[in-house]
């Protein structure tokens, strides 16, 4: 056996020095590895190297050979598996240095199809007190065995090593950490999107559409489907559908609880990823089959404890979602489901507020309007019946006639005033819009008016607090032309230190307070609510045959959230 003179050894430490330096450079794993095989092989002059990676549970986990090529690893019957010397490295935590594998009694042989070896250098890879792999050398070139020498390289390889694979594995687990912030920041904006979509929408569809285009974009799929519950019934009806093929899904428009994949996912409240859908039983369409889709997730959509619903959707690829991308799907349910259930109670609180509403003018119309003018036809039918005997009482009851034909239009334009709806024109300001109000209450109502104010433009002013004051305006002048019959209505705007005060006064017949709510219906309610939904408050004083006063305390600024609003230009 040759041994290495000290200038040799020293000459070949100084070329593995800098190579290992560049390799300590590098940070990209697999290049590491491959990297560290070559060199223990060119430094030790073996036949073949290879490195073992161990994993956290301590069993090999990865294992890079270079020697033999592609069709002889194929060949083997099964990848090392960490026994024999491989074993025996990881328990003794030292080097093996042996001239013949086959008669060293650590041995466990080859696996069938493996080439021969027989000269045999271990040295592990340690950091700290951590086994991180190990360096296997076989089949020293020109010579029976490797040498004290070589083993000294290699063991200072495996120093690099460590070190080279501790940073391949940190950068790893950095680069990992950013993958998965960047996803868990890219799934709160799909969620953060939906709820500022569902702030938007004014409709229920609206709400569909915009979630089924955000989850669609958002993970990449040919097409997705919204089902919902109908009232009570285990019934579900297909609502919306965005992107391809159309009349593939459309081809079954209904499920019922437990029917299908669909009704499935419904009726046991979990999302449910379908099987390659050629395969599944339970697709009960076949028209998305031949459409090319593969897969298909169901996601139901929960408001409380309760299923309203189940949003599909489906891909043309044979991938599973992953545990995130589940999770996601299944925040999304929970979300739209709680949106959808708010906008159906909005909708049904509207249609109430409507046939209240209705229910209220309809009592009002039987109470006034119409019986006017049925006293008015009584009044007419009477001057008939005296036009032969009493010419002047017939005439008498013909001018009454008129005169409450009269006041009885008067009480329908004040209804007309009160239905119309109203809101600030673009552009326009608190007082122009008062002023236009005030305008069209005097036309209608033949009331004359007067509007004082201490700032034309009332700039600064929050939109919606505007619009408050706005409508609070509109249920007085309303009230005044139903019940006060007053000459003359003033109307006075100014501002305080942090508030926008509105005073609303008329000369009409006034009421006595406590019987407020069975005078003027929901006209004094509708302003309190008004007033406090955004911190503010209404005062109401009135007495019979002194007429009313309203005086509405609106602030200044937005007092009922603490997000910017926009403000009245």
């Amino acid at each position: 056996m040759t041994l290495l003179t000290r200038e040799q050894l020293k000459e070949r430490l100084a070329a593995l020095h800098r190579a290992s330096l560049e390799l300590v450079s590098d940070v990209s794993r697999n290049n590491v590895l491959d990297r560290i095989v070559r060199l223990a092989r060119e430094q030790a002059n073996a036949e073949y190297a290879a490195i073992g990676i161990m994993g956290e549970d301590g069993q090999l986990e990865k294992f890079i050979q270079v020697g033999m090529n592609a069709d002889e690893v194929a060949q083997l019957a099964h990848p090392p598996r960490g026994l024999g010397l491989i074993g025996a490295l990881l328990h003794e935590r030292k080097p093996i240095r042996i001239p013949n594998i086959g008669t060293d009694p650590r041995s466990a042989g080859f696996p069938e199809n493996h080439p021969p070896m027989d000269s045999f250098l271990g040295v592990p890879v340690i950091a700290g007190d951590a086994m991180l792999g190990q360096i296997y050398l076989t089949n020293k070139r020109n010579a029976d065995n490797f040498t004290s020498d070589d083993q000294s390289v290699i063991e200072t390889l495996a120093a690099y090593a460590a070190v080279a694979i501790e940073n391949s594995r940190l950068y790893e687990n950095v680069v990992e950490s950013d993958r998965k912030l960047k996803e868990q920041f890219e799934d709160l904006m799909l969620l953060y999107n939906l709820a500022k979509a569902s702030e938007r929408a004014t409709t229920l569809n609206e709400i569909l559409s915009e979630t089924l285009n955000q989850v669609i974009a958002h993970f990449n799929v040919a097409a997705g489907e919204i089902f919902l519950r109908e009232d009570s019934n285990d019934m579900l009806w297909l609502k919306m559908h965005r992107g391809e093929a159309p009349d593939a899904f459309w081809s079954c428009d209904r499920f019922r609880f437990g029917e299908g994949i669909i009704g499935q996912a419904a009726a046991e409240d979990r999302t449910i990823e379908s099987r390659v859908l050629e395969k599944d039983v339970v697709c009960l369409r076949p028209a998305l089959i031949e459409a090319g889709f593969r897969r298909i997730v169901c996601i139901p959509l929960r408001a409380g404890n309760r299923v309203v619903g189940v949003m599909t959707v489906a891909s043309r690829f044979d991938e599973h979602y992953s545990w995130r991308e589940r999770e996601l799907l299944d925040a999304i349910g929970t979300w739209a489901g709680t949106a959808i259930e708010n906008a159906r109670l909005q909708q049904q609180s509207r249609r109430i507020a409507i046939l209240e509403e209705r229910e209220r003018i309809g009592m009002d119309l039987h109470d006034g309007v119409i019986q006017s003018i049925y006293a008015v036809g009584l009044a007419l039918d009477y001057a008939r019946m005296s036009l032969d005997d009493d010419v002047k009482t017939a005439r008498q009851k013909i001018g009454e006639s008129i005169e409450g034909l009269n006041s009885t239009i008067q009480d329908i334009r004040a209804y007309i005033l009160d239905l119309r709806p109203r809101q600030l024109r673009g552009g326009e300001s608190l007082t122009h819009g008062l002023q236009r109000l005030l305008d069209e209450f005097r036309r209608n109502a033949k009331t004359k008016t007067s509007l004082a104010t201490t700032d034309d433009e009332l700039t600064g002013l929050p939109l919606a607090n505007a619009l408050t004051i706005f409508h609070i305006c509109q249920e007085a002048l309303g009230n005044v032309a139903k019940h006060a019959h007053a000459k003359k209505v003033d109307v006075q705007l100014w501002t305080t230190e942090d508030q926008v005060m509105l005073k609303i006064s008329d000369n009409g017949r006034g009421f006595i307070i406590e019987d407020s709510g069975e005078l003027i219906g929901h006209g004094l309610s509708n302003m309190h609510r008004r007033a406090r939904k955004v911190g503010g408050d209404v005062n109401i004083s009135s007495a019979p045959a002194h007429g009313t006063t309203i005086l509405a305390q609106i602030p200044l600024k937005d007092c009922a959230s603490n997000a910017p609003s926009t403000e009245i230009d």
